[in-house]
């Protein structure tokens, strides 16, 4: 989660009103550390993760399941141990944006030995059992990207219904009590990013078109106290959806790594951004909202609308008369520039920056990427500020810096780093989604892990213009993207900034760059590309590394190698197939209690080992796996897991 100020959050008038006073001392906040650390060296390689949570609630009565609202609650219990002896847990957990949700992280981060690789999959273990032990014998912690029927009726435990004409969201579909309660900033910001759009947030993903799919698909919204506003915004064949929660409440799998300079770090972050949509692809795990199967994967773009606060005017849907620009993406979106010199000239999405702010910048003597970086940035105003902290003191404090960065949520964050403290720059990894188990989301992890020493060690080159790069994130999206599409990579990841030519007409040379399946771009082609997997051996091959490490990272490896090769399923087609072969599903779209009950224990049942599904994790685990518990004859066939 983003910054966590504690005080008396403003009205969205008084935050209004206070915007140039944040962004022009959050940008002197940015110059004052930026001088004094930019010349900060010898920092080591430092790791972590962060994992989301759903706290889910089971009827085995009446075969349902709900979300739980007890985050609140459960993260008391889990704080006492860091609040009396800080230096010595194993774990940390913050709250997130639902009152369902809580965040999970590793208590110290990890370092650069390989040997850490065999403890990230027992810490994520050891985190789950730490808070499933604070639950009821009947409630569950997943890790699940979305709740499936969030938003339908009764969804909630303890049972709330929606205010669409009270409230901080007033949303058709979603309580306020879903929101976290425990820091105003939750309903701070689902308030002020619906006033400054003028209306509900608006998102529509395309429905899955079944043999008895109502077509054209459209729901009677007038039903659920729908306005002139959501029926404007509900799209034909389109699932509509009208709150934040929608989106701020799905889980992700987050790391961030601490580089040893500002160099290093821009590297980083330029090398990983290429890489975003074919992680995003591998990770889906999100083909249900509110009920209904989709006709995509990822969460992305349910995200990217939830906290899309740009006005009609700033989406250009009215001439700029009183807001200043038009703005292409939502707050929350793939990044739109590269900061290293290399990535420069790949920067071809014509960019939105404040001109006054990129000045102030150049003049300080910040270079021109940098400047347009943190200018681009600030072209947002603040949705969330606290009374206490409006006067701040700009040689030490960086919360109006971090108030607008941290409401940047982009594929990549480029992380400063705080002020007076042990900690250097950093890069922040966002677009992969949560995975069922432990296993997986490790495997996913260290892979990341390892694919940073090996772009820093083999200084490797895996950029392609910025346009590829948003063109990728759309289609990493779509149903079984990882399997069917195509994506823009580098051909030559080997080849030098030299190379990297830009052609006569000032755009980059296409001969760089090709289509390529995930397989290719994860396993390699060959004689045409070497595959990031064989990329990581070949560097493994050069290190010293124990068997018991070898034989984690090989596991970790296969897991990622056989997804990408189709052999096993994405946990979003594993979901899929699951549903559509479900005795009770009508081939309609809709996911109703039954089947979400049925799912839902299933996936408990794979995350806990009780259930081993080669589906989805091939034989990667088979030595391992616990005794199958007796499977329901009804759904035998769904629960079987057969490959």
């Amino acid at each position: 989660m983003g910054l966590l100020t504690l005080g008396e959050p403003l009205s969205w008038e008084e935050t209004k009103k206070l915007a140039d006073h944040v962004r022009q001392h959050g940008i002197d906040q940015f110059l004052n550390l930026y001088h004094q650390l930019l010349d900060r060296k010898g920092d080591v390689l430092k790791w972590g993760d962060e994992v989301e949570y759903i706290i889910v609630k089971f009827d085995h009565e009446n075969k349902t399941a709900k979300v739980r609202l007890c985050a609140e609650e459960v993260l008391d219990e889990l704080n006492k141990k860091e609040v009396n002896d800080p230096d010595n847990v194993k774990s940390l957990w913050r709250p997130e944006y639902g009152s369902y949700m809580i965040e999970g992280t590793p208590g110290k981060p990890y370092g650069g030995l390989l040997a850490h690789f065999n403890i990230v999959e027992a810490n994520m273990r050891y985190r789950r059992e730490e808070a499933q032990q604070l639950l009821d014998t009947d409630e569950v912690l997943m890790t699940i990207t979305n709740f499936p029927r969030l938003g339908c009726p009764e969804f909630t435990w303890p049972v709330d219904h929606p205010t669409p004409k009270s409230g901080p969201s007033r949303s058709l579909f979603i309580p306020d009590s879903a929101i976290y309660k425990g820091h105003p900033r939750f309903s701070t910001l689902t308030r002020n990013i619906r006033q400054r759009r003028g209306e509900r947030v608006a998102i529509n993903i395309p429905i899955f078109k079944d043999k008895n799919t109502q077509n054209p698909f459209k729901e009677d919204l007038i039903s659920i106290g729908g306005d002139a506003d959501s029926l404007n915004a509900a799209l034909p064949d389109h699932i509509y959806m009208d709150a934040m929660a929608f989106g701020m409440g799905c889980c992700c799998l987050q790391m961030t790594f601490q580089a040893c300079c500002i160099k290093e770090a821009r590297t980083l972050y330029d090398q990983l951004s290429p890489l975003c949509p074919i992680l995003l692809a591998l990770t889906a795990a999100s083909p249900v909202f509110r009920g209904y199967l989709t006709d995509v994967d990822c969460r992305w773009d349910v995200i990217s609308g939830s906290v899309d606060c740009r006005t009609r005017q700033e989406r250009g849907l009215e001439p700029l008369t009183t807001d200043k620009f038009v703005i292409p993406k939502s707050r929350y979106s793939s990044i739109t520039l590269y900061l290293s010199s290399q990535g420069e000239k790949f920067n071809d999405v014509p960019l939105v920056y404040d001109e006054k702010i990129y000045n102030k910048l150049k003049n300080a003597n910040i270079d021109h990427q940098m400047a347009q970086h943190v200018a681009h940035l600030f072209i947002r105003d603040t949705v969330s500020l606290f009374q206490e902290k409006v006067n701040q003191d700009d040689t030490v404090d960086m919360d109006h810096f971090e108030n607008i960065q941290s409401t940047n949520w982009q594929t990549m964050r480029f992380k400063p780093p705080p002020p007076k403290s042990t900690i250097g720059w950093r890069v922040e990894f966002r677009p992969c989604e949560v995975q069922l188990t432990d296993f997986e989301n490790a495997a996913i992890v260290c892979f990341v892990v390892l694919l940073t020493r090996v772009i820093l060690s083999y200084q490797l080159n895996f950029l392609i213009p910025i346009s590829k790069v948003d063109e990728n994130m759309s289609k990493a999206q779509k149903r079984s993207a990882a399997l069917l599409e195509k994506f823009w990579f580098r051909k030559n990841i080997t080849s030098t900034s030299k190379s990297s030519s830009v052609n006569i007409n000032g755009t980059n040379d296409e001969a760089m760059y090709t289509l390529m399946s995930i397989d290719e771009i994860i396993n390699g082609k060959t004689g045409e590309f070497p595959g990031l997997i064989p990329l990581i051996h070949s560097y493994l091959s050069s290190m010293e590394v124990d068997t018991d490490t070898h034989c984690t990272i090989q596991q970790y490896l296969k897991l990622i190698s056989r997804r990408a090769s189709g052999k096993i399923d994405t946990t979003a087609s594993w979901i899929r197939r699951f549903i559509q072969e479900h005795p009770a599903y009508k081939h309609d779209s809709v996911v109703n209690d039954e089947i979400n009950y049925d799912l839902l224990m299933t996936a408990d049942g794979i995350q806990s080992g009780r259930i081993f599904c080669p589906q989805l994790l091939g034989d990667c685990l088979l030595a391992n796996s616990k005794t199958k518990e007796t499977i329901p004859p009804a759904v035998q066939k769904v629960y079987s897991c057969t490959p």
